[in-house]
């Protein structure tokens, strides 16, 4: 059902990071602008493109990240060549820029694939009860299967990844998981609580994270060397990239991706609609179908546009903080899932992880550090979790916030002091809130921020955020 918010929760809240949903395929959101048109002409043209560019983000972005993440000789924290595990070593700091709303509550171990050879086969080692999931994402950025704590448990496990159109027989031992691209992101995450000896613990569960092409399962394997493209831009954020480019140079990427990376069989009416400009999967791009057409240079503002206003019905209101659905699976909802792909790639799905978030106070004023704000949690009610919690706060751009203490999250495992009556106050502020109260400090910037409740394994039955029987405490200006 879809929320009705008042017009200044709606400008309140336009630009918070919308993270997570059902999984299951949500009805389409894109209208058919180009109406009963025969061919694209004059605005047809144009609103066409528009149409593409919000069908096509997500898998252009995709790539973008790939070339970024993968654009290095062997694997050094978050880089690493095609089919190796990249692993996070500490959380991520202030100056990680390569995904929007990154978390500081689990180690990343990622990987990209291509399976347009062959499949990969992944083996996770024993996790000794430890939380830890290995969502995969195909090309167009849902997510086709996660191994982890909450599907397959905390054992040792072999997993064949298996891309469109490959034949063949795996070892017996393995799980065939399909996807329906040949480009693959495994995002990996492992929990830890960031101390010196939790570190080395979850370093040797990463150590034993492996990947190996099919034709080498059993064998002695070395992973090649990667190569490294000086004209990859390694300093400029990959959404700035994605969004830097014109009309013409996105679609005719797109339609290079869309060979390795087919469209589903449920995207046949769009698809059937963008032909219109001569966007087809399998083939080439002729910008020279778009070149002349009026307004066709606007076409990444006004779809960006698009896009960030999709925040208007992308969710609802709990409290100021809004729960935004779904992500991970998004059947042909289009709008939906270049929306959650621009402000948070790589989300998980709804039974792994919830993110409501909020950009606003109880009195829906914009969140700012130059005021001090506290969040209460009453006795017993902490977010209600199978796994584990935090709140994480966020600069505007959606990047964590550099501060003295190098705190990006406070959760579970820090040392939380409770009032007398057990109620837990956080306070979220930019200066320090005093000694005796630093224990539950976020650190907030100097200007107007983002605060990010994180849910792992949220319970299904109440008190829960997924019914509305638990709801986050409002965030008060103090």
């Amino acid at each position: 059902m879809t929320q009705s918010y008042s017009r200044r929760t709606v400008a309140a809240l336009l630009g918070t990071v919308p993270l997570l949903g059902s999984g299951s395929p949500a009805r389409a959101q894109l209208s058919d602008t180009g109406g009963a048109l025969a061919q694209a002409s004059g605005d047809a043209a144009r609103d066409l493109a528009i149409e593409a560019y919000v069908f096509g983000y997500p898998l252009v972005t995709m790539e973008m990240t790939r070339r970024v993440m993968t654009n290095a000789a062997k694997p050094e924290g978050l880089h690493g060549p095609m089919g190796q595990f990249m692993n996070a070593r500490e959380y991520p700091t202030a100056a990680f820029k390569d995904v929007t709303a990154p978390n500081a509550d689990t180690l990343y171990s990622a990987a990209w694939l291509d399976l347009s050879k062959e499949p990969y086969i992944l083996h996770v080692p024993d996790e000794h009860g430890r939380y830890y999931l290995m969502p995969m994402l195909e090309g167009w950025t849902n997510i086709f299967a996660v191994p982890g704590t909450r599907t397959t448990g905390t054992g040792a496990g072999d997993f064949a990844i298996v891309g469109p159109g490959w034949h063949g027989e795996l070892p017996p031992e393995v799980e065939q998981l399909h996807s329906s691209t040949n480009m693959v992101w495994v995002l990996g995450r492992t929990y830890c609580t960031g101390t010196p000896e939790d570190y080395a613990a979850v370093h040797a569960i990463q150590d034993d994270y492996k990947l190996v092409p099919l034709s080498a399962w059993g064998k002695p394997y070395t992973p090649p060397p990667g190569k490294v493209d000086p004209s990859i831009d390694m300093k400029t954020a990959v959404r700035a990239q994605v969004e830097g480019m014109d009309t013409a140079s996105f679609l005719k990427l797109l339609a290079e991706l869309m060979k390795q990376n087919p469209p589903y069989a449920e995207d046949a009416p769009i698809l059937a609609r963008l032909s219109r400009i001569g966007l087809v999967p399998g083939q080439d791009f002729d910008t020279s179908k778009i070149a002349t057409a009026p307004g066709i240079k606007d076409v990444p503002k006004l779809a960006i546009e698009r896009i960030a206003r999709h925040f208007q019905s992308a969710g609802e209101e709990l409290n100021g903080w809004v729960f935004v659905k779904p992500g991970g699976r998004y059947g042909t909802d289009y709008l939906q899932r270049a929306f959650v792909t621009r402000f948070g790639l790589g989300c998980n799905l709804t039974d792994d992880a919830v993110y409501p978030s909020t950009t606003t106070d109880a009195a829906g004023a914009k969140l700012d550090g130059a005021n001090k704000y506290v969040m209460r949690f009453p006795r017993g009610q902490t977010p209600p979790v199978r796994g584990f919690w935090s709140l994480t706060m966020y600069d505007a751009q959606y990047f964590f916030v550099a501060n003295p203490l190098n705190r990006y999250t406070l959760s579970a495992r820090n040392t939380l002091k409770a009032d007398p009556d057990g109620t837990i106050p956080l306070f979220i502020q930019a200066s320090s809130p005093g000694p005796d109260k630093e224990a539950n400090w976020l650190p907030a910037p100097n200007g107007p921020f983002v605060l990010m409740l994180r849910l792992y394994w949220p319970k299904e039955r109440p008190p829960s955020l997924l019914d509305g029987t638990w709801k986050p405490p409002p965030v008060e200006k103090t």
